[in-house]
């Protein structure tokens, strides 16, 4: 009757777990067909990658969960008139120096303009900085006019001006993506 109980209460643990677990994961919403951009119509600054017609790329409405150090990647973005960034930022419809330090979050964690002009603390490279979130990293839209031809954000993405990545202390030459971790500040 024991064994009967405690395997019923492991079974029960087991279920619970896995139930936590799918709850947490975020999966594709669907998939973004590439085309190809017209001559001169995807910025290439920073690296940026432009859509490759035909090419599937995955989209998202969800990122990882929230913690008090969220895993991310974080990568180079500029949000000045004509840089790679493309449209004005999300929160004001302005566009932005890259001298101060913005970033731009990846859809499910832009959640809708809610975390617009709050501060969040980036970890990486052995130091720490406050970054204000004034755009969005659209993950489940991408390779058209609006997202400059470029494929949708990944859904673990920081997007950085060049002050972030310069108080992080990365050297120019390794600047394009880091691994970080993030919190609201």
């Amino acid at each position: 009757m024991n064994n009967r109980f405690l395997t019923l209460c492991l079974f029960a643990a087991f279920l619970m777990i896995c139930v936590h677990v799918r709850a947490q994961a975020c999966s594709p919403s669907g998939t973004v067909k590439g085309i190809h951009p017209p001559d001169g119509e995807c910025n290439r600054e920073n690296d940026s990658v432009c859509c490759v017609a035909g090419k599937l790329y995955d989209k998202y409405t969800c990122s990882p969960p929230v913690t008090g150090q969220t895993g991310a990647t974080l990568t180079l973005n500029s949000f000045q008139k004509g840089g790679d960034g493309g449209s004005p930022s999300e929160c004001d419809g302005k566009f932005h120096s890259d001298s101060i330090p913005i970033v731009a979050l990846s859809t499910g964690w832009y959640n809708g303009n809610s975390r617009c002009f709050h501060n969040i603390t980036i970890n990486g490279n052995g130091r720490s900085i406050l970054a204000m979130v004034v755009d969005e990293c659209d993950s489940s839209m991408g390779c058209d006019k609006e997202h400059d031809y470029q494929p949708p954000c990944r859904n673990n993405i920081v997007d950085g001006s060049r002050a972030v990545w310069e108080a992080l202390g990365v050297a120019h030459e390794n600047w394009g993506e880091l691994s970080i971790t993030w919190s609201d500040a």
